[in-house]
């Protein structure tokens, strides 16, 4: 692949492929790595895509391989806790500052809940096409979707709650 078309891809997709990453690694130092990763596999990639969606579900399938694979590793696994926030994804051009509140939610699910609601609502995939980038079943994801809106909708009702609790204290 030339310098050029790698550098159009990486202003494409940069976005995406961090919030990808970050939703996995939670931090934003292990997601630029996993990013740097896939950009560099992108570039070392003797496959030609047939389309911009294509390369860009590539590029989310290798990220989100990267990622669990960073994660299972023996040296991940045996680090030190940094306790950092993804404040860099909140910076201007990554995150509509709408959108922090809901955002704040949803990096509490879990991975597999955290993908696909990225993907459907974010990146607006169907539920078709998420089945085809993460390999799973068409009703895995369309499971997986309504099992994550449960639990935002928990989460938010329970943090709601708390905080008419509060204001009566």
């Amino acid at each position: 692949m030339n310098r050029d078309i790698l550098t159009e891809s990486v202003i494409a997709y940069r976005d995406t492929v961090l919030r990808v990453a970050l939703g996995y690694m939670k931090n934003i130092h292990d997601a630029e790595d996993i990013a740097q990763n896939v950009f560099m596999k992108l570039y070392n990639c003797e496959k030609s895509f047939p389309s911009k969606e294509a390369e860009k579900a590539w590029l989310i399938r290798v990220t989100i391989n990267e990622a669990k694979n960073v994660l299972g590793s023996a040296w991940f696994r045996n680090r030190g806790n940094m306790n950092e926030r993804d404040e860099g994804l909140i910076a201007p051009g990554y995150m509509n500052p709408d959108d922090l509140n809901v955002y704040d939610y949803v990096k509490t699910l879990n991975p597999k809940y955290r993908t696909v609601i990225y993907l459907y609502y974010y990146e607006g995939y169907s539920t078709k096409e998420i089945s085809s980038i993460l390999k799973i079943s068409q009703s895995t994801v369309t499971t997986q979707l309504k099992r994550a809106r449960k639990q935002l909708k928990d989460t938010i009702e329970k943090e709601e709650e708390t905080n008419e609790i509060q204001g009566f204290i």
